[in-house]
Formats: C-alpha cells, structure tokens, sequence
C-alpha cells in the first residue's frame, strides 16, 4: 500500500487547502443538483469531503477513532428536507469553511509550523473569500461594491484635479489684478483646493505673477 502524502510546508499546506476548497464549492455551485441528490435523508449519517486534487466526495465518516484527520460535519442529510435550499447549502458552506481551517492548521500542527509561518499561512489562506461567501454570493457583492467604490474615487480624484487646475488660473488672475495676498490666501483656504501657497506666493514676491 503507497504511503499517504501529507503537506509538510507552508506552501504545500495552502495547496492542498485550495483544491479541498475547490472541491467543495464544485459541491455547492457547479454540482448542486447532484449533491442534493445524494444527501438522501433516509441515508445514514453522512459527509461532504473535499479532496486536494479539486473533486468532492459525499459518504460516511471514517471509522477509526480518533479520525487520521479532522472529519467535516456529520449527517448533513438530515436536515436537507427540514430548511430551504439555500438555506442548508449555506449551513454546509460554513461548516465547511471550519472543516478547511481545521485540515489546514492540523498539518501545521503536527509538521510544526511557529508562529511566523501559522501567520503567513493564515493570510494566505484569509486572501480567498470563503466557501460561505461564494455559495451566498457575498463575494461578488463584496467585489462589486469594491469596484464601484473604486471608480467613484478615481472620478472624484479625476474631478478635482480638473477643478483645481481652472481654480488656480482663475486664482491667479485675481491675484495678478488686486496683487493681495490675504485675498488671495483666503480663497484658497475657503475652497480647500490642494495648492503649494508658498511657492505661488514665492513667484508673486519675484513678481513673476
């Protein structure tokens, strides 16, 4: 019988977490229908399990104990008649989300990860939204907000800049026809335009304004 590979690096720890995770939102998303199917309620106690090659796999939970590994959670079927789809989906994606972190942090355990490389791994691992989070849609709420609010501030900034520059021309003109720099400075405070007043101020004293 082959000896059983485990992650032993941070790296080889974020990749078997990746394809256990892709397994399980395959389950939840793209697979849906027949996952449902085979979580019949009048099964036994049964488990969602993603495998680090990126496929999903429904059946009964070990039967050593202590478990190899940490097991997901136990007997999701039951519950799949009693709520609503979506509803029950979204159960098993935080369960599973817990199960993914608990493999992870196991293999970090046992090959001895300190505290430097625990840290890396969780961010990386923090870097991809969670199970929960695609199967809700919350991730693309997250990345669509995100875009918007990203573009509203490169307009703004786009705006303002625009704004500042015609603010300054016209600043200056005012400037050049009353030459008062009190005028002048109190404009520029009142508007909050992001104007270098020294050096301005610095070329009307050389009257080169």
């Amino acid at each position: 019988m082959a000896e059983r590979f485990y992650p032993r690096t941070v790296e080889e720890v974020f990749d078997d977490f990746k394809g256990r995770r892709a397994g399980l939102i395959k389950a939840l998303t793209t697979d849906v229908e027949e996952f449902y199917q085979q979580c019949d309620p009048e099964s036994e106690n049964l488990c969602l399990y993603g495998h680090p090659h990126g496929e999903w796999e429904v059946i009964l939970p070990a039967e050593e104990v202590p478990p190899e590994l940490p097991e997901p959670a136990l007997g999701i079927n039951f519950a799949r008649d009693g709520m609503q789809e979506k509803d029950w989906l979204s159960l098993i994606a935080v369960h599973s989300d817990t199960w993914l972190l608990a493999i992870a942090f196991y293999f970090g355990a046992r090959f001895g990860f300190d505290k430097a490389k625990r840290k890396v791994l969780f961010d990386m691992i923090n870097e991809l939204p969670t199970v929960y989070e695609i199967v809700s849609g919350a991730s693309k709420k997250q990345q669509k907000e995100k875009s918007s609010v990203s573009n509203s501030s490169s307009k703004s900034k786009s705006n303002s800049k625009s704004v500042s520059h015609i603010a300054i021309l016209f600043l200056l003109v005012s400037l050049h026809i009353s030459r008062s720099k009190n005028i002048f400075l109190l404009i520029i405070c009142e508007q909050g335009y992001n104007i270098d007043i020294f050096s301005v101020l610095k070329l009307v004293d050389n009257h080169q304004i």
